[in-house]
């Protein structure tokens, strides 16, 4: 039988918004909105709160993006009367709150932790409003000493390669990966966007009956894949309501602990969930150096090194809860577990929808998961996203626990750029392994994007003018096709080829 001090059981969660969107409240920092998640999850537990707080050895934070601190566990801490000594704050990224789990849960399995806490939250609606309106968040005793407004890493944008390509958003790499997706499922682009539509409409009704939703508005299919006033294109083939909502004002906390120490402190059989452990991966942050762009490496390694530890097949599991920053990454689990298309992978309700705060989303889903599982089902996966598609991490989370106790490696893999050599100022045909067109706020395309392999098997990529976007604003469409370009320094001149000419390229 299982030690029971070395098995890992979440025994608390808990989450919140402040304000909503359209409705916001008065600004209040994320240190507040953490302190009161994390109240929650204490009490949640439904056992003594000063016992409890009195063995919290552990305080993990989930990175915060609309407010620096230099030390918010120990803030936190502070605040709560708990003397932990193991504390941390991680680096950005949306799978960090996945991969903390798995590392609390080795923690606890080995001895090297008692009681931990997982925190996370945002104001970043507050933070925006603040400005809008002129006022420092600062001038209204939010935390400076130590923390303040957060600053800006220019190497978050993307490698030099993604720089010199134009390549250095959210918003237009994810639908280069779902277009290509497209291509290789055989989707047209009209396709595509019919099953982003149906997708995010269920988030958007699981959103509906989640109290912490930012945006619980119910929206329909229709709703999402028209793109007009209110849901704009972003980028092909993303209208506004499949992109993230960062703007938001949400926190949530998961309290850990052993299964000897729950049951020491009273916490009902009924309310323990079992971490079994999961698994991660890192690609090389710089996509165009990835071989694939409509798949992710790293997510498959992490989920068949997870079912393998688990001995579970996709099939297991009552609840998938997938990172949803655009329609590519559920669309990506779905299809790396081999789950029919219709499935819905998601108890939180999509970052569109839900809320997208940032690295701490996953966080919420861990709460949601586990509410979930306490009413209906034995099995779920939890999946984290970090990057564009560079970080992945996914976790189960049981109503029992595993026959061997916790059976995860919290270690990520890291796996090689596979990409062909890249070709520099190149002129000449190139065929186009993905494209996508940025739209303006006329509604018209106004830069494109484009990942193509010349005859020789390198790699051109780059942006264009809106002339060349709105060739590339076919998207899935245009993939697999021959077009003409002209590279200076990362700016593409794109033509189509006249395949009715008997000249070789148009003049």
């Amino acid at each position: 039988m299982t030690d029971p001090t070395r098995v890992p059981v979440v025994i608390g969660v808990g989450d919140l918004r402040s304000g909503r969107a359209g409705s916001p409240a008065d600004p209040r920092e994320p240190l507040d909105l953490i302190h009161e998640a994390t109240a929650s999850a204490l009490t949640d537990t439904g056992v003594d709160r000063d016992a409890l707080v009195s063995r919290i050895d552990t305080i993990r934070a989930i990175k915060t993006a609309s407010w620096s601190y230099d030390d918010l566990p120990g803030l936190l801490g502070e605040r709560l009367g708990a003397r932990a000594v193991h504390t941390s704050t991680t680096p950005i990224g949306g799978h960090w709150p996945a991969a903390l789990l798995d590392r609390i849960a080795h923690d606890i399995a080995h001895g090297t932790s008692g009681v931990a806490l997982l925190v996370g939250g945002e104001a970043q609606a507050s933070v925006t409003n603040a400005f809008k309106q002129g006022t420092d968040p600062a001038s209204l005793g939010w935390t400076t000493a130590p923390g303040g407004p957060p600053a800006f890493d220019p190497d978050d944008l993307g490698s030099p390669a993604m720089q010199r390509a134009g390549m250095i958003a959210p918003t237009r790499v994810y639908p280069l990966f779902e277009n290509r997706l497209s291509h290789e499922l055989g989707h047209t682009r009209e396709q595509s966007i019919d099953w982003s539509a149906e997708l995010y409409a269920a988030f958007s009704e699981i959103a509906g009956n989640n109290p912490a939703a930012w945006n619980p508005t119910l929206r329909t299919a229709d709703d999402i894949r028209t793109a007009g006033p209110g849901n704009r294109m972003v980028t092909d083939p993303y209208p506004l309501l499949c992109n993230a909502m960062p703007f938001v004002d949400q926190a949530a906390a998961v309290v850990v602990t052993s299964l000897a120490t729950a049951r020491e402190l009273g916490v009902a059989d009924d309310h323990l969930l079992y971490v079994w452990g999961g698994a991660g991966a890192t690609e090389t942050p710089d996509v165009l150096a990835r071989a694939e762009l409509g798949r992710s490496a790293a997510l498959a390694d992490a989920l068949r090194r997870t079912l393998e530890a688990t001995d579970l097949r996709p099939a297991d599991f009552d609840i998938v809860d997938a990172y949803s920053c655009f329609p590519v990454v559920p669309k990506l689990l779905v299809e790396h577990l081999g789950l029919p298309r219709d499935t819905v992978p998601s108890v939180t309700g999509g970052h569109s929808f839900f809320g997208g705060p940032l690295n701490s989303y996953t966080l919420h889903s861990i709460v949601a998961v586990a509410q979930r599982l306490r009413r209906d089902g034995e099995l779920a996966l939890v999946h984290g996203n970090g990057g564009y598609l560079t970080y992945q991490h996914v976790v189960v989370l049981g109503c029992a626990p595993h026959t061997e106790g916790y059976v995860g490696d919290p270690e990520p893999v890291q796996l090689p750029a596979t990409a062909p050599e890249t070709a520099l100022d190149y002129t000449g045909d190139v065929e186009i392994v993905t494209a996508t067109a940025e739209y303006g706020r006329d509604g018209n395309p106004s830069v494109g994007f484009l990942v193509g392999t010349t005859p020789d098997g390198r790699r051109v990529s780059g942006h264009t003018d809106a002339e060349g976007a709105a060739i590339l604003s076919a998207g899935a469409d245009l993939i697999g096709t021959v077009v003409h370009v002209t590279d200076n320094g990362g700016q593409l001149t794109v033509a189509r080829i006249d395949t009715t000419s008997s000249e070789e390229h148009p003049q």
